[in-house]
């Protein structure tokens, strides 16, 4: 069954509404010919503002011949007797005709500022996407197709002079050849073919062409939204390629300043250790009436400072490993006890006369952990408890299973630390304003402590109230999360 075409529609429904009006004033309701000459106007401006002027005009002429042959005496002939009779059929003929024009204008206006509106809701909503992206790379991979999301073309591609490949919104080129993209960006002039449904378009940042937008599909955009989007493109593009040059730029100053501050830090904490060994060294050498009790004595200082000088060689290359990503975990399923066992065992001579508690329920479950790295961890966690502790305070380790997760507790009763200092002290290199000077050490214990936990999958944190003490956590992933 075949349809019919709106263009025959619009003019059948028009004979028919001459025809009905024409029955029901000639037949049913009888009243003066002026009501029923606004009838027909009537019903030529609702056929005018629905499916323009041709059908109006055609509804226009029939209302005259039908209104002459059935309303106009002498009735049923085309004949007029009265001259006033011809000057008001003319008048609505007229009438109607340039009603119908101004009513189908002001249609075609009202359609093509709602289409207007339609484009600049999609590039408002285009411009909006094109924000939620800082990299260069995944924007570019992300623009075509929120190309063909918002106007709804089927292909979008885009080159920029720079970059190798050329950005699609789809494996089908679509007649998007990279000659043409590529021509477009050499002379910035833009190629529309309407009746090809293909555009290629330069992207522009003022005088300057940054790359090529090609579309296919219909329909296209208009030439103005097309100019609009390439334009768009072209910031969008440009802004998040001057993000990664100041993310660079920072990212060079901030190593600088890091290289400066490692060296400052590494060269400040060497001297101490290596001023003491060269005196006992030169004290040794330029005496050789020393007891064996001082002799003693100043051997176990350089071999003191000698282990110090290997642990802040050691933290300073484990600290370059981390940054690298170069550490890897050799992961084990065991018991968390296993290593506070070990590292309160290693800690003897740094906890000194601490005590240490331990409270760690027997049914905790088991997990996958680096043992070595682990240990690392607490081992300096309990170094820290020990330096920022009076003597004889208790130390007290603490673990539980929460949400999944086993969390493990060092709690000291040292001075605390003020909530400013709480978000900085993992940061590398970073130590307590008030303890820098007392206590020796590089900033690099905590930094080290928390690569370690964010390797293994958990989080690190710190809860400290100034004169109370502090209480540094850390949670590591039960062994089903790690399967």
């Amino acid at each position: 069954m075949k349809r019919t075409s709106p263009a025959l529609t619009s003019y059948a429904v028009s004979a028919a509404g001459v025809a009905a009006t024409t029955f029901i004033f000639y037949r049913l309701i009888h009243v003066n010919p002026t009501t029923v000459a606004l009838t027909f106007l009537l019903g030529v401006l609702c056929v005018s503002a629905v499916w323009g002027l041709a059908p109006a005009v055609f509804m226009a002429v029939a209302s005259t011949l039908s209104f002459n042959y059935f309303f106009l005496p002498p009735v049923r002939t085309f004949t007029i007797a009265d001259p006033q009779n011809w000057v008001a059929l003319v008048a609505f003929l007229v009438t109607a005709v340039v009603a119908s024009h101004l009513s189908a204008r002001a249609h075609r206006e009202a359609s093509e500022a709602n289409d207007r509106r339609r484009e600049v809701e999609r590039l408002y909503g285009f411009s909006q996407q094109l924000l939620s992206s800082d990299n260069l790379p995944e924007l570019l991979n992300s623009i075509p197709r929120y190309v063909v999301d918002c106007f709804g073309v089927k292909a979008v591609a885009i080159l920029l002079p720079d970059k190798p490949d050329i950005y699609r919104s789809g494996p089908e080129t679509y007649g998007l050849e990279p000659h043409d993209l590529q021509l477009v960006n050499l002379r910035g002039e833009p190629r529309i073919d309407f009746d090809n449904h293909r555009a290629f378009l330069p992207l522009r940042m003022g005088v300057r062409v940054v790359g090529s937008l090609g579309l296919a599909g219909q329909p296209l955009p208009s030439r103005q939204s097309l100019d609009a989007l390439s334009g768009l493109i072209a910031i969008a593009v440009e802004r998040a390629g001057a993000i990664e040059d100041l993310g660079r730029a920072e990212a060079a100053r901030q190593n600088d300043q890091l290289r400066s501050t490692l060296l400052d830090s590494v060269a400040h904490e060497f001297r101490t250790p290596l001023t003491s060994i060269k005196a006992s060294v030169t004290s040794l050498l330029a005496s050789q009436s020393l007891r064996p009790a001082e002799q003693h004595e100043l051997l176990t200082v350089i071999d003191e400072e000698s282990d110090r000088l290997n642990r802040l060689v050691g933290e300073a290359a484990e600290m370059a490993q981390w940054d690298s990503g170069k550490v890897q975990l050799n992961l084990e399923l065991l018991p968390v006890r296993v290593a506070i066992e070990s590292a309160v065992e290693e800690s003897k001579q740094i906890l000194g006369q601490h005590p240490v508690e331990l409270k760690i329920p027997q049914d905790l479950p088991p997990i996958r952990y680096d043992f070595g790295r682990i240990r690392e961890l607490l081992t300096q966690l309990l170094e820290n408890a020990a330096k920022y502790s009076a003597p004889e305070r208790p130390i007290q380790i603490s673990a539980e299973s929460k949400d999944k997760m086993v969390v493990v507790s060092v709690a000291d009763r040292g001075p605390g630390i003020d909530d400013f200092e709480q978000a900085l002290i993992f940061d590398k290199f970073y130590r307590g304003r008030n303890q820098r000077v007392h206590v020796q050490g590089t900033g690099m214990g905590l930094a080290i402590a928390k690569a370690i936990v964010e390797a293994h999958g958990g989080k690190i944190g710190v809860t400290s109230q100034l004169g109370h003490g502090s209480v540094f956590y850390f949670s590591l992933p039960q062994e089903s999360l790690l399967e």
